[in-house]
């Protein structure tokens, strides 16, 4: 009975402190495999190994031994536990990366739908082509619904990777001998890969706009501004493809390194923002190109971008707020 005790509580307070076993192995100065052991409850610990989990652990070698509460929950939640080894790991990795590029192609399309339309309007204002006005509405419209049906498709095939991710994403989990070494490894070798690609989408976010707002401060012409307006998506659209081709590889090391411990507040926070985000400005860019199609006044509509970074610090500051009255309504 001590022996499933210890394997209860020495499972329950790593994951408390959110180590893997691969952690508590190295702070134990032994192997991962007899790390594991324990937790199975296949060997125990000898005296002094068990004075140095209490005191790692920060508790007494009496609750490690003989406290038997909360040790029948702990070891049903253990038995839910699935085990990952490195072939899932991987797999996971590139069914991810799978469905980012789905969603990316989808999203590009979306973004650079409009670019027909504005090439022939741009053309109907030069006189180019035999473009008329209207000719240029109705093609650009046929091209706006043909891009978008194509994203929407793109869409729709992420239905079929989705089962794929319920165990590292939904469930708790731990990995298996020597898995959390090689990812930890992987994603130390990635992480300037993202930063530095990272920094180029975002380079390209705050500068898309810079070209189109230079040549309608200096240059009178609505055929240049529908051009300008042609690269500003095509830079939005690239900041999509590269900023999401990393992520999804640098999110998915970083699902697999947390071993299904609980969220923490920060990580709950980036992942509201992340959905707000998602809906947010997509429909920013709308209101931008349509309150400047209106009134043409490229020079002034600029200034919803600031304002719409602020109003967007503010929603997630809302969301905050409202998720802890939900938490605690009482005030408790």
């Amino acid at each position: 009975m001590t022996l499933m005790i210890l394997a209860g509580k020495i499972i329950r307070l790593r994951k408390q402190c959110g180590w893997s076993q691969e952690d508590l192995a190295e702070k134990m100065n032994v192997s991962r495999q007899s790390v594991s052991k324990w937790e199975s409850a296949n060997s125990i610990p000898d005296l002094n190994r068990i004075i140095t989990l209490a005191e790692i652990f920060e508790v007494s070698t009496d609750f490690l031994l003989k406290d038997e509460t909360e040790v029948s929950e702990t070891l049903e939640s253990v038995s839910q536990t699935s085990l990952i080894s490195l072939e899932q790991a991987l797999a996971y990795t590139d069914k991810k990366v799978t469905v980012s590029e789905l969603i990316t192609k989808g999203v590009v399309l979306c973004v650079c739908s409009v670019v027909p339309l504005f090439f022939f309007l741009a053309m109907a204002e030069t006189n180019r082509l035999g473009m008329t006005g209207d000719i240029a509405a109705v093609l650009g419209v046929i091209s706006i619904l043909i891009m978008v049906s194509m994203a929407v498709s793109f869409f729709i095939k992420i239905n079929q990777y989705e089962a794929g991710f319920a165990v590292i994403d939904n469930q708790p989990f731990e990995l298996d001998y020597g898995v959390h070494g090689v990812i930890s490894e992987k994603l130390q070798k990635y992480r300037p890969t993202y930063n530095f690609r990272l920094s180029i989408a975002i380079f390209l976010f705050i500068f898309s706009f810079v070209p189109l707002m230079t040549i309608s401060m200096f240059i009178n012409g609505s055929a240049i501004v529908l051009i300008m307006l042609i690269v500003m998506m095509f830079m939005i659209a690239a900041g999509i493809y590269i900023i999401s081709s990393v992520s999804a590889k640098y999110m998915a090391y970083t699902n697999i390194l947390k071993e299904g411990c609980l969220k923490t507040e920060k990580s709950k926070r980036a992942l509201r923002a992340q959905k707000l985000a998602a809906f947010y400005w997509p429909l920013l860019v709308a209101i931008y190109l349509g309150w400047s199609l209106w009134t043409m006044n490229w020079g002034v509509t600029w200034i919803i971008w600031p304002v719409g970074a602020v109003l967007f610090i503010a929603l997630v500051g809302l969301m905050e707020l409202l998720d802890k009255e939900d938490i605690n309504p009482a005030g408790f």
